[in-house]
């Protein structure tokens, strides 16, 4: 079965700078779009940030000039890296990607949410 497992997270000062992985394996037969979401304490899930197979980006604007989306195709790996972090950068960020599995259908899957703090 095909699973996304991110790293990279945790404590990080105001102002500072983090990079988030998110590694997909198992039986893929092509990725296409990846994602990155998060979702701050008493607040709903965002849509940060998008990259195509080619690698075409997409950004919320809060997050705009800051963070930096990338793939490697083939690692199967995007990355969030994250650059002049603020209070309210302070979320669960979760990866997600649209995969053909291997001899089966095209579906998105999740990562398994990994804790950004930032604070001083």
């Amino acid at each position: 079965q095909v699973q996304l497992v991110e790293s990279g997270g945790d404590l990080v000062e105001p102002g500072g700078s983090l990079t988030l992985s998110c590694a997909a394996s198992g039986s893929i037969q092509s990725i296409y779009t990846m994602y990155w979401y998060r979702q701050a304490p008493g607040q709903p899930r965002e849509l940060i940030a998008s990259i195509g197979r080619d690698g075409g980006t997409n950004y919320l604007d809060s997050v705009k000039g800051r963070f930096t989306i990338s793939r490697d195709n083939a690692k199967n790996t995007v990355y969030l890296q994250m650059n002049s972090l603020k209070l309210e950068d302070t979320a669960v960020y979760d990866c997600n990607a649209f995969i053909r599995v291997l001899n089966g259908p095209l579906r998105d899957f999740w990562g398994q949410g990994i804790q950004v703090t930032v604070a001083s």
